[in-house]
């Protein structure tokens, strides 16, 4: 480990589980103090406990500005700044049981349900870290995208929705963060195929767990699906 991180402060949202748990692991060995959040708090207090006397988990729902409201008082008053965001937490819709996804046929009450949670929460994210960071004219937000967000996915159009706007926005943010001379980076990651929970619904019925993933990895040019661990890092850089 290089002590990268080291004194950093560190905010994951969908931290219980997947890339998020991964980057609050991985951000954690190399020195930062992390804030763990998610609405899962048996799984973000275990995650808490394994990382040790250098997490806080807090219960956050991304959607609701108010939330976002407390957490920024929180860190200011416990930390004055923060050093990084990954805005990680997100739905695919399917997991959640919503109706049907494509774009004939998705209600618009489920489409703006995947953008709230989605997309809504990275802009208040960013909205809410850029005056945290500003303070110190020094920060880090990383936004998690998807491989979606920039090619179409024909039963899932809310969800690549949102991810190709998480994209855009992101941009947005780091140029006006660099007009502004405030030394915030903003950055987007787009992982395609990572083995998590999210495909929990969408592997094949009638195949086990071992060869429905063995089936998907099988149209990756590796022929092996990403993991979490491979995000993290990305986020680290």
């Amino acid at each position: 480990m290089s002590d990268r991180l080291k004194n950093k402060i560190a905010l994951i949202t969908g931290a219980a589980r997947g890339i998020g748990k991964a980057c609050a692991l991985l951000f954690a060995k190399e020195g930062a103090v992390v804030i763990l959040t998610d609405l899962e708090d048996d799984l973000g207090q275990k995650v808490e406990t394994e990382i040790g006397s250098s997490a806080f988990y807090k219960h956050l729902d991304v959607s609701q500005e108010a939330d976002w409201q407390n957490i920024t008082c929180w860190i200011q008053e416990q930390f004055g700044r923060l050093d990084v965001l990954v805005n990680n937490a997100g739905i695919n819709g399917v997991n959640q049981g919503l109706g049907p996804q494509d774009p004939e046929n998705c209600s618009l009450k489920d489409w703006k349900t995947i953008h709230q949670i989605n997309l809504d929460s990275v802009f208040l994210g960013c909205k809410y870290a850029i005056g945290l960071m500003k303070q110190k004219r020094s920060g880090s937000i990383v936004n998690i995208s998807s491989r979606s967000g920039i090619v179409g996915v024909p039963q899932m159009a809310p969800y690549a929705s949102s991810k190709a706007a998480i994209r855009n926005h992101t941009k947005t943010v780091a140029l006006y963060c660099a007009e502004n001379k405030y030394n915030i980076r903003c950055n987007s990651i787009h992982p395609a195929a990572i083995q998590t929970s999210m495909w929990d619904k969408m592997l094949p019925k009638d195949k086990s767990p071992e060869a429905a993933w063995l089936q998907l990895a099988e149209g990756i040019p590796l022929k092996r699906m990403g993991t979490s661990e491979e995000v993290a890092y990305a986020a680290f850089i």
